[in-house]
Order: structure tokens, then C-alpha cells, then sequence
């Protein structure tokens, strides 16, 4: 009779599956981020809190796209809205925690495409 080898404990993980574990993760960050116009304005929110007109502005999306895109940011939970009720009444927009931790990736996008673009 054969004797099979003994079975890999359950919390062990092969290369394989830790690489494609790393893939998967990578693919779901894209996956997160998606369409340019997220990556637009969240890279301009870098530089801190903002109007709707300021972004329209800065980013040159119409206000059509920068509404939708600012709406699914917020369901992202990615920025943060805060409307002042004053008149004029005014939406500020501002990256949360979780959006403020993509600002090393975008760093590290910018001197990849100064060195290689």
C-alpha cells in the first residue's frame, strides 16, 4: 500500500497561493479605484480640502462626471463631504484616512512616470 503525504496544515499557504493572493490584491485595489476620473480627483485631493467648483476646475471633468465620481468616492468611504449651510452654500471635499493612505502610491506613480514616461 501507498502511503500519501501527510496533508499541509490548513494556515500554511504555497508560494503559488501567496502570489496570487498578492495579484488579487493588487487587482482589487484597481478594481477599487477604476474609471481615471477617481484617480484624478483623488490625486488632487492630495493637496487638501476642496470645492466642487475647485475640482471641476483643477480636474477639468464636467460637472456630470464629477458629481457621479465624487458620489461613488463617498460610498467608497474614500473622501469625505462637509457642507457648510451658509449662504452661499458650499460642499467641501476632503480625502478620509482611507483615502489619505493612497497618497504613497500616487507619489510612487509620479517619479515612476517622471523617470519612465
Amino acid at each position: 500500500m501507498a502511503t500519501q503525504p501527510p496533508a499541509a496544515e490548513p494556515d500554511e499557504e504555497s508560494d503559488v497561493e501567496r502570489r496570487n493572493a498578492d495579484v488579487c490584491n493588487v487587482v482589487g485595489a484597481v478594481e477599487e479605484m477604476g474609471a481615471k476620473w477617481k484617480l484624478i480627483v483623488l490625486n488632487d485631493l492630495r493637496d487638501g480640502e476642496k470645492r466642487f467648483n475647485e475640482l471641476k476646475r483643477s480636474t477639468g471633468a464636467s460637472s456630470y462626471t464629477l458629481s457621479r465620481v465624487l458620489d461613488d468616492l463617498e460610498k467608497e468611504e474614500l473622501i469625505e463631504n462637509r457642507k457648510e449651510f451658509e449662504s452661499p452654500v458650499a460642499s467641501y471635499y476632503a480625502l478620509t484616512e482611507k483615502g489619505a493612505a493612497l497618497c504613497p502610491v500616487f507619489e510612487s506613480l509620479d517619479a515612476w512616470g517622471e523617470d519612465w514616461l
